[in-house]
């Protein structure tokens, strides 16, 4: 350990009180996270700006109105058709159970094959968009076979209340909101259909910035701390969670408890840029993409040597 903290020590210090990193977020992860962990303590300011997903951070990074922000693998690649500015520098390994394809109590769909004909809610370029076309595609089904309804998160989870949608493909706490509040009944998770590898996006222009850079590869370092933290004291972090989200602690807990594995945060691999690519592909083949994307040139592997040394 003190080896470790040698070497991520080894870099001359810089004073970064200057510096201030606007970090997309959601409501309930990083922020919560780095006070629950004891890492909120930044040499730097963070401005926090609460976007509710991947697309959104993305779009921000390319007009220059955040620095770093996170979401899965799917709107990156739509980054790439549109050779949108922002790099991929780390990835974070979360759960897939929570990934989920659910449908209401009283209907009467028991498999995604009796999906056909139904109303089917999802989030248009994310996990859900891209796991529920796997799914139907396996059933022998399409998107073309089922009245798919574009919603986001929270406007999914009010039309699910109201029973405007059979079924619906969904992520993190609203769905496990919809199945404690409204006994909604899960009929695939997102495991085997998904990677479980979420991209930190970076801004490319405070990659050029020497005093931003050194504040991102600090906050890394944080956050890989905190993912790491997190295993160990989901209890503490599910309370932080619930003062900013108001989704009951027993809910969250429940959520971690029934996890697909351990929570990381890592380098970028080969592994993962394969990944990555698959996913693109599967989306050119679906009809989704108008043509290839290359995700290759989105990974910047800048920070793979900090990032590889174990978790302090």
């Amino acid at each position: 350990m003190a080896a470790t903290g040698a070497a991520r020590a080894a870099a001359p210090a810089r004073d970064l009180s200057g510096v201030t990193l606007r970090v997309g977020t959601y409501k309930g992860l990083w922020r919560p996270l780095l006070q629950a962990s004891g890492q909120a303590n930044t040499p730097y300011k963070i401005d926090w700006r609460e976007l509710n997903n991947g697309v959104l951070h993305i779009e921000a990074i390319n007009g220059d109105a955040l620095d770093l922000g996170s979401g899965s693998e799917i709107p990156p690649v739509f980054a790439a058709r549109q050779k949108s500015s922002v790099k991929l520098v780390a990835v974070t390994h979360e759960d897939l159970n929570n990934q989920a394809t659910l449908a209401r109590k009283d209907s009467p769909i028991r498999s995604i094959a009796d999906f056909k004909g139904k109303r089917v809610g999802y989030v248009r370029a994310t996990t859900s968009h891209y796991y529920l076309a796997k799914q139907l595609a396996e059933a022998g089904l399409s998107f073309s076979d089922i009245q798919a309804v574009s919603l986001t998160p929270a406007d999914g989870l009010s039309a699910f209340a109201r029973g405007d949608l059979d079924a619906w493909a969904i992520y993190g706490y609203n769905g496990q909101l919809a199945r404690t509040q409204y006994g909604a009944r899960t009929i695939k998770t997102g495991v085997g259909y998904l990677s479980g590898n979420f991209p930190i996006y970076v801004n490319p222009r405070a990659l050029d910035d020497a005093l931003r850079r050194a504040a991102l590869n600090d906050l890394l370092q944080r956050l890989q701390r905190s993912f790491a933290w997190i295993n160990g004291n989901f209890l503490a972090y599910a309370r932080a969670q619930s003062a900013e989200t108001r989704v009951p602690v027993g809910d969250l807990v429940e959520l971690f408890n029934g996890r697909s594995g351990d929570y990381s945060l890592g380098p970028v691999t080969d592994a993962v840029v394969h990944s990555h690519q698959e996913v693109a592909d599967t989306f050119l083949k679906i009809g989704v993409l108008d043509g290839p994307a290359d995700v290759k040139p989105l990974w910047d592997r800048s920070f793979e040597s900090v990032l590889r040394l174990p978790a302090a």
